[in-house]
């Protein structure tokens, strides 16, 4: 699609921010009104649109995306989307470790006990640990809980959450990501701490660089959106 407007602008209307194109306002791809609560991220959006040169790219939106699932998806099952959540907690990768002795263990220990840890403090909560890959029940009061926090997030922070955790393939990575002043690239280390070690071993083809930049940089995009719809 060509682009078919001259202008982006951030416009405050009741309810928050939204994006006009040419004084038209945009809607979420489900047919919403996209409404976002800060200015910070209707300018971040404003400025996905005022990027496009010619041809509109749509691979090109991740923070449009992400708030067009906030609005259209998270917005209309609240409880689905924690639900989903909590799955991730449930067989955190944070919580299975190798072997105790072995090199990767010990790097698992230096990169993911501290987030796992941090966690536990903040939300007064005990994650099992466990040794190698046979699934362990977290508490159920751990869970509880953290569906509490869950539910103290408004829609936008869930979306970011969903995409922050899939891609982590851990819930508590992704509560840490949306934590002020994490460290984006210290953070996706951690998470893809078992790849980055199997490419250290065996060598790491174009391909599969590729496909962890794509990821990181999605999941720093995720890490921003959360940011910015906070204001």
């Amino acid at each position: 699609m060509k682009r078919f407007y001259e202008q982006a602008a951030a416009v405050p209307v009741e309810g928050g921010w939204r994006v006009e194109l040419d004084g038209r306002p945009v809607r979420t791809q489900g047919a919403r009104p996209q409404i976002v609560p800060s200015a910070a991220l209707a300018e971040a959006l404003a400025g996905e649109w005022g990027a496009q040169r010619g041809q509109i790219d749509p691979r090109s939106f991740p923070m449009r995306d992400l708030a067009d699932f906030a609005i259209d998806a998270v917005a209309a099952d609240r409880e689905g989307t924690i639900a989903t959540l909590l799955t991730y907690a449930e067989t955190d990768t944070l919580c299975y470790r190798a072997e105790p002795g072995e090199t990767l263990r010990r790097r698992q220990e230096a990169l993911w006990e501290p987030i796992l840890a941090a966690a536990e403090a903040r939300y007064d909560i005990r994650f099992e640990r466990v040794a190698g890959i046979v699934h362990r029940s977290q508490a159920a009061a751990t869970l509880a809980r953290l569906r509490a926090v869950l539910a103290t997030h408004d829609d936008f922070t869930l979306a970011a959450l969903r995409t922050l955790a899939s891609l982590a393939a851990s819930l508590v990575t992704a509560l840490a990501a949306i934590e002020p002043g994490t460290d984006p690239e210290a953070l996706w280390a951690a998470a893809n701490l078992e790849e980055d070690f199997q490419a250290e071993l065996w060598g790491a083809d174009a391909e599969a660089e590729a496909s962890r930049a794509n990821r990181f940089a999605a999941f720093a995009a995720a890490m921003r959106f959360a940011e910015l719809a906070r204001g």
